[in-house]
């Protein structure tokens, strides 16, 4: 591990710890057990039994979540150590509705995967957030967003940190997370928070009701939140400010680094190609490349062949984006985009139980959660995929007709040029419409879940059955240009039509657009795009156990069954300019393309539905009692269960369990566990027809043709990136992806501790992962890596698609003993189960807890999460890239993904842990939490030797004071002021300024709340 903490940090941590020995906490974070028999909910099916002491179980109760001062389901999931990276966030903000936006937040328990981990809200499923994004595999996955649960309103979170098919089917490969709501209570409850980050825009005002009344044979509780955020900004901070990190490497290894320059190499100074692709000469002299390529630049710039504006020219061949051009490239923080988006937040739920007779009781739950979300986002921006041509009778068109049709003379034409008297038409092939300002972006997410079930006592055994229904919908507008409205608006032959000639901002070339299309032009090619995105999940369920079923000579044989019938649903609609309705038919090459939004690639509408039937049987097993005085042996018991589910789509599988503990003595317990596991492919993997995916990426071999040529000195400098299509294929045949587990673990309590002392418990456990089968991709970038291993070779790769190679193409390729090659078209590749993927670790737990008269009492939690192994076996391809950067066929600087030995990379840091105290006297609590994540390496960029940028680690902490009064006008009311990460620790430096799987993009954080009970 490397720590690499200041020394302010460690005395703040020293502090923290020391503080929380001698005075005071508690509130953990996240609370092992706090006793080894404690019963919970998750874990077993039997009611009432304690088999879930051989279960390693996290228990965060409502005074901890109070403490760790969550706002969000996203940050009391943050703060769990076991939970991995988060790559649903809100301050995810892709410039495209291709992934999940708004407020969302994922579930990653062991980092093995989003859709791994199965969440549970009062014990039975919820329904899956309806969009997806691609995970590190490139596959879309689904999640369950946490900020759906309403975190004010939770009695406890359970966290099962143990595969769990057995018990509760699909999805519980990593483990299980059960929410537990308030219920039965009796009164009303308001509060109201506020918040800010320090230095910041962001601000959160926050008002809860709890109210709840208690009849005669029943109960009705109402848990109401309403929360407002204002958004974080990118000029809030110096590392979200720019899309250029340099600056903030200066003095490291990368000082300079041309890969941490992620403005946009689209950009207002349009790269531009005459149709057919035709020089254009003033005489003898050349204005455009030999293959008519040409671009916009300001006349300060070198290599001017004609000027066309004021302080604006023309530049022969493509923009040297890498090089000499490197200025021109678009800064995307122009707009103080949006880092998290302004945020209004309503959760609503009604629980209740009424007993109809002695025997049998009614319950239900009606849920409600809406979230709406606004934006500001980067403009947009052509793709490769999608070039567009300029008709030659564009009114700014500098090689256009000597007259225009209506007999007008071109004023805008170029004196003395070769061109036709008729103009010519010129292909757009990279340009951001800066002039028509931000896209602003309007997410709105509803979920829906109602319940209705009966549960009862008959001939002593215990039995439950509900009906569940819960639908959620992701509604996201966004701003748009079409391409059929822009190609006729550059058509006309008036000052109105659209003018991509006119640049930037000769005066600062990286930001804005100092002379802007007519706004009736940007009027006329804008639009509003709108996705939407539905699921449901509809279940019916009958549970029966008895915990007392019969004697045997360790005790009573515990014994739970059931059955449950689910059916889910998905569906995405996508804009109609996306999904294929409206297609773009170029008015000059009559090419027809599938669709017709500038910016985004072809996304076909999805749909699926699957049902399962499933069954499951388990047995709590007592073997030894403490009353039968077998030395060694305290206490013996085991846990057996298997599961048997049958998918409409994908097939059948059974998968079983056996867990056991054994108390050696009164206090010490040895765990384990032994589990199968399995995780069906989503919808989307298996209905999707064909995934149109841009994303940016390296095209290698133009970077080993850069090194040899000297335009470069490493392929840290290089910075050959592009929008890249991949065309990603679903599959019916994918398999569901097995899994097995085992855990084993000591649970010790000192009983001989003095009472005086306090009570302490101390776990420490092991476990281990295996995967097979898991759906991924080859990918398009690894597929252009293999594409440059096969051209060094004299091969091409056949997946990447290429056009014919131009003349600028073939000079950027002389000399360096490489074929010349043309831009990249499209990718292609399809979703398949790929080989397996190991994980181990281990899990420590420390809690103590005094009670005293005089000094009050005390809470201390320590919660530490080790990841010793991630190892994904890589695929024969890949094995075969990773090999030829080893042997040094290829750059070191490459990043080939999917593979390999992942500790410590990206979202998987080695340790994380997290440490919490609470003391509490009379009125007066006091308390602290603070949490550690360990360095890890940013794979976004390498040095010449291959070695990556290392994401230092980080200490924060947070504290907290509360007095609450009892008389007066002010009886029952509770004031809490506390501050998160009281240092004011940034996050740590990444390539993107931060790593937002990992961390908050925000410091400092004040808030103060204020509650009242009647």
């Amino acid at each position: 591990m490397n720590i690499g903490i200041s020394l302010r940090s460690l005395m703040l941590g020293t502090t923290v710890l020391c503080g929380v020995a001698m005075a005071g906490q508690a509130a953990a974070q996240t609370a092992e057990e706090t006793a080894v028999d404690e019963i919970v909910v998750v874990g077993s099916q039997i009611e009432g039994s304690k088999v879930t002491a051989a279960l390693p179980v996290t228990v965060v109760g409502q005074e901890q979540i109070e403490n760790i001062a969550a706002t969000s389901g996203d940050d009391l999931f943050r703060s769990i150590p076991q939970m991995g990276d988060v790559s649903f966030n809100s301050a995810y903000l892709p410039n495209s509705s291709n992934s999940a936006r708004g407020d969302v937040g994922s579930v990653n328990l062991r980092n093995l995967g989003v859709g791994n981990t199965l969440v549970l809200l009062n014990g039975r499923r919820v329904v899956a957030h309806p969009t997806s994004r691609a995970d590190e595999n490139l596959v879309p996955v689904l999640t369950y967003n946490t900020n759906a649960i309403p975190v004010s309103g939770l009695k406890r979170l359970e966290v099962l940190r143990d595969g769990a098919a057995a018990l509760y089917g699909s999805d519980a490969v990593a483990g299980v997370v059960n929410t537990v709501l308030l219920d039965n209570y009796d009164g009303l409850q308001v509060e109201a928070k506020y918040g800010s980050a320090e230095g910041t825009h962001l601000t959160e005002t926050e008002f809860n009701v709890l109210a709840g009344k208690n009849y005669d044979r029943g109960n009705v509780s109402l848990f109401l939140n309403y929360t407002k955020r204002n958004s974080l900004n990118a000029w809030d901070q110096d590392y979200t400010s720019s899309s250029d990190k340099r600056p903030l490497f200066a003095g490291t290894r990368f000082d300079g680094a041309a890969g941490l320059d992620s403005r946009a190499t689209t950009m207002p100074w349009a790269s531009l190609q005459t149709v057919g692709n035709v020089p254009v000469r003033i005489g003898t002299r050349l204005i455009t490349s030999t293959a008519g390529a040409f671009h916009t630049q300001p006349t300060t710039s070198a290599g001017c062949t004609a000027t066309i504006g004021a302080g604006v020219c023309l530049d022969d061949a493509a923009p040297a984006t890498s090089g000499a051009d490197r200025d021109l490239r678009y800064d995307a923080a122009t707009f103080n985009t949006s880092v998290m988006p302004e945020t209004e937040r309503f959760n609503g739920f009604l629980t209740g139980n009424w007993e109809l007779t002695d025997a049998v009781t009614a319950f239900g739950e009606v849920g409600y959660y809406n979230a709406s979300t606004t934006s500001v986002q980067g403009p947009t921006a052509t793709l490769s995929s999608l070039p567009l041509v300029i008709p030659a009778s564009n009114y700014w068109n500098p090689f256009g007709p000597t007259v225009f049709a209506n007999g007008q003379a071109n004023p805008n034409r170029l004196a003395g040029i070769n061109a036709p008297a008729g103009g010519l038409a010129v292909t757009l092939r990279g340009y951001s419409f800066v002039d028509a300002g931000p896209n602003i972006v309007d997410v709105n997410l509803t979920q829906t879940r109602f319940l209705g079930g009966l549960r009862g006592d008959v001939a002593g055994f215990k039995w439950e059955s509900g009906l569940l229904y819960s639908h959620a919908k992701a509604e996201d507008i966004s701003d748009g240009i079409s391409a059929t409205l822009l190609q006729r608006q550059l058509a006309l032959s008036t000052p109105d039509a659209y003018n991509p000639f006119s640049g930037g901002d000769p005066a600062n070339p990286s930001v804005g657009d100092a002379s802007p299309s007519s706004q009736a032009a940007i009027d006329a090619i804008r639009i509003k795009t709108e996705r939407i995105s539905t699921s449901s999940l509809t279940l019916a369920d009958l549970k029966v156990s008895k915990a007392d079923l019969f004697a045997l000579p360790g005790g009573d044989l515990g014994f739970a069954a059931g059955l449950e019938w689910r059916r889910e649903t998905q569906q995405d609609d996508r804009d109609a300019r996306l999904d294929g309705t409206i297609t773009f038919t170029d008015s000059v090459t009559g090419i027809v393309y599938g669709n017709d939004l500038i910016g985004s690639s072809p996304s076909p509408d999805t749909k699926g539905k699957r049902k399962v039937l499933s069954a499951y049987a388990e047995l709590a097993i007592p073997v030894v009692s403490p009353e039968m005085d077998v030395p060694f042996v305290h206490n013996l018991e085991f846990q057996l269960a298997g599961r048997y589910e049958d998918f409409s789509d994908v097939g059948d599988v059974a998968k079983p369990k056996v867990a056991g503990a054994w108390d050696i003595f009164d206090g010490f317990r040895l765990r384990g566990s032994w589990a199968q596991g399995f995780k069906a492919p989503n919808l989307e993997q298996i209905n999707a027809t064909l995934v149109t995916r841009s994303n940016t990426r390296t095209d290698w071999i133009r970077c080993e043709a850069d090194l040899r040529a000297g335009r470069i000195a490493s392929f840290s400098d290089c910075s050959r990136s592009q929008s890249t299509t991949a065309r990603r294929a679903g599959n019916q045949d994918l398999k569901p992806e097995e899994s097995e587990t085992w855990t084993a673990g000591i649970v010790f309590q000192p009983h001989f501790v003095p009472p005086e002392l306090g009570r302490f418990t101390f776990t420490l456990d092991y476990w281990r992962v295996k995967q097979e089968g898991i759906v991924g991709l080859f990918g398009e970038g690894n597929a252009l890596i293999l594409d440059y291993l096969e051209r060094t070779q004299g091969r091409s790769n056949p997946n990447v698609i290429r056009a014919t190679p131009t003349a600028d193409d073939i000079a950027n390729f002389q000399g360096t003993g490489l074929d010349p090659v043309g831009s990249v078209l499209y990718v292609n590749d399809q979703y398949q189960n790929l080989l397996p993927q190991e994980a181990r670790g281990l899990d420590i737990g420390v809690i103590w807890g005094l009670d005293t008269d005089r000094y009050g009492s005390f809470d201390v939690n320590f919660n530490a999460a080790y990841l010793m192994k991630f190892y994904r076996q890589p695929s024969p391809d890949i094995a075969a890239l990773l090999a030829a950067r080893d042997e040094g066929t290829i750059n070191a600087g490459t990043t080939i993904t999917g593979g390999g030995d992942l500790i410590r990379q990206n979202g998987r840091p080695e340790w994380k842990w997290s440490a919490s105290a609470t003391w509490r006297y009379e009125q007066v609590t006091l308390g602290a939490f603070t949490q550690f994540i360990d360095d890890v390496d940013d794979t976004d960029i390498r040095d010449a030797g291959g070695v990556p940028w290392v994401v230092d680690s980080q200490i924060t902490a947070n504290l907290f004071a509360q007095y609450e009064f009892l008389d007066g006008w002010a009886s029952d009311t509770r004031l809490r002021v506390g501050v998160r990460n009281i240092t004011d620790e940034k996050p740590p430096l990444a390539v993107d300024g931060y790593l937002g799987e990992l961390y908050q993009p925000y410091s400092r954080y004040w808030y103060v709340s204020v509650r009242k009970t009647f």
